[in-house]
């Protein structure tokens, strides 16, 4: 399955973002306790897209790269690059051996290097790049996450309070389920009913929605059904922090369009009726979608600009639905703005970003 999007739209790169330091004390739990977490880190967007564009290699999706500072008081770069294309490769290492030295040679800082392999391969476990020739040579390690591990570590993540082991649970459900999407409609369901028993709040609850409703996709039915369960399960618990800003408000517009298209229609009582019903409907429909819009951007982040509702009067009703799965994925308001002029814009480049499954 695939899906069109820019670069900060990645599901993968936004839990890593926000969830960087529950991601390390669980996955690389001896980097994590030589971290000085009392002072603050920095991701190195533009630093990473320069050695990126030096090495040649390419966009790289979920890789980060981030400033810490140990507790002796030394300053550390870290490079993290998770492999979600679920396949091997065979240039992997020597990538990561790229990446390192390129960081190194151009920014003269310590690296630590770490791989997250999200594949489906037990024996693909690639660790070290060695380069020799007639005596001479070197010989790159780098530290590696295999998530296909975690199988039989599942009680492990249902007893931890970690909220990247949701990030790990759904992957690794997508792949088991990759032929039983009833079974993994259930898990989803699961999944989400797991962070309100455990006591997340809305904020995590919402960021941890996006990754699982990205990864876990069902086909119209199912994630119908699925839809209901939740409105159900919100309704029980008196919280409507999914349903209020859920993926699909966008077809609620189309619905209440046709509406009342078919109501002026019949009110006018012949074709010229219908027709200017249509119209009509189709307006109010895409008022309605716009309200919805903008009623989802202020539950994920407060207060919008003002001018938001005039700006989207000029969208088209496919940009306004883009711009709905975007409110769901992007981690910032300024990212958000971010996507609003790139969905604006004709020239805005997009990409295909690659699922589990």
């Amino acid at each position: 399955m695939g899906a069109t999007k820019t670069e900060f739209d990645s599901p993968w790169k936004g839990a890593l973002e926000f969830y960087f330091q529950p991601f390390l004390q669980l996955c690389f739990p001896t980097i994590h306790a030589v971290i000085d977490w009392s002072q603050p880190y920095e991701f190195l967007d533009k630093e990473l897209q320069q050695i990126v564009r030096d090495a040649n290699l390419g966009k790289r999706f979920a890789d980060k790269l981030v400033k810490v500072w140990l507790q002796e008081g030394e300053e550390l770069w870290i490079l993290i690059h998770i492999e979600v294309q679920g396949q091997r490769e065979t240039g992997f290492a020597e990538r990561m051996y790229v990446y390192y030295y390129r960081i190194g040679d151009r920014y003269h800082r310590s690296v630590v290097s770490l791989a997250v392999l999200c594949d489906p391969y037990p024996k693909w476990r690639p660790q070290t790049f060695i380069r020799q020739t007639l005596g001479t040579g070197v010989q790159f390690n780098f530290l590696v996450v295999k998530l296909l591990d975690f199988r039989t570590q599942w009680q492990i993540l249902e007893a931890s309070q970690n909220p990247f082991s949701i990030v790990i649970m759904a992957h690794l459900k997508t792949q088991e389920t990759r032929h039983a999407l009833e079974q993994r409609k259930a898990w989803k369901f699961a999944l989400m009913r797991r962070l309100y028993e455990q006591g997340y709040g809305k904020q995590d609850i919402l960021e941890l929605f996006n990754f699982i409703d990205w990864v876990m996709k069902l086909p119209k039915e199912l994630e119908q059904a699925f839809r209901a369960e939740m409105m159900d399960y919100e309704e029980e618990r008196k919280v409507k922090y999914v349903t209020s800003i859920e993926r699909l408000a966008k077809q609620e517009g189309h619905k209440e369009g046709h509406k009342e298209g078919h109501k002026e229609g019949h009110k006018e009582g012949h074709r010229q009726g219908h027709k200017k019903g249509r119209i009509k409907g189709r307006k109010e429909g895409r008022q309605e979608t716009i309200r919805l819009l903008v009623k989802a951007m202020q539950l994920r982040f407060g207060d919008v600009p003002t001018d938001f509702p005039a700006r989207l009067e000029s969208f088209t009703v496919e940009q306004l639905e883009t711009l709905m799965e975007a409110v769901l994925t992007v981690n910032s308001l300024d990212a958000l703005v971010e996507r609003l002029e790139a969905i604006a814009s004709p020239s805005a480049t997009t990409i295909t970003e690659c699922r589990a499954d």
